[in-house]
């Protein structure tokens, strides 16, 4: 699937990744940038990690890098109960650098990326791989975990309940899952 080969290129790369988020970030638009070095968020950011309500399970090694991130009973919070979060509070939680004005994060981010572009590109390879290095197996061992699980609950009876009761605008009953 084209998203997980993105998700494990990513998680992989060894150059500094920055990102910046306006407006929704919803599941996928979460979880990658656990995998990205610097990010940036405009104050009307909004961070949703819904797999559960979904009838899934968290994907992006989330199960693991959000625990480490957040502590476990944040990241419990976020991945159970699945109910959105403000920038701020994605601040607060650790999970991005800064918060800014929406109209200036894309512009912010792009002069952090300039700043890393201008440094010896050995040297900041290098030191993300020093960072990252004691983890990079565990996370592409729980990316392909999440992976095999999420795909076989994408056809079960819950997501298909979750996913129908969106496109019929109601609340989805899960008594029968």
């Amino acid at each position: 699937m084209p998203v997980l080969r993105f998700l494990r290129t990513i998680a992989a790369f060894p150059k500094p990744l920055v990102a910046s988020v306006c407006g929704p970030a919803v599941g996928v638009g979460v979880t990658m940038l656990l995998h990205c070095d610097l990010v940036y968020a405009g104050d009307n950011a909004a961070f949703s990690l819904p797999f559960v309500n979904l009838g899934l399970c968290p994907e992006a090694a989330s199960s693991l890098l959000l625990p480490q991130l957040l502590g476990y009973r944040r990241a419990a919070e976020a991945l159970l109960l699945g109910e959105p979060f403000s920038a701020e509070a994605a601040l607060e939680m650790g999970l991005v650098n800064k918060v800014l004005p929406p109209g200036e994060a894309n512009a912010y981010a792009q002069q952090i990326a300039a700043r890393l572009a201008a440094k010896p590109r050995s040297s900041l390879t290098v030191t993300k791989r020093l960072m990252k290095q004691d983890q990079e197996a565990a996370v592409l061992a729980r990316m392909r975990e999440e992976g095999g699980h999420f795909l076989r609950m994408l056809q079960e009876g819950a997501a298909r309940e979750a996913f129908t009761a969106f496109m019929q605008k109601r609340k989805p009953d899960f008594s029968a899952f």
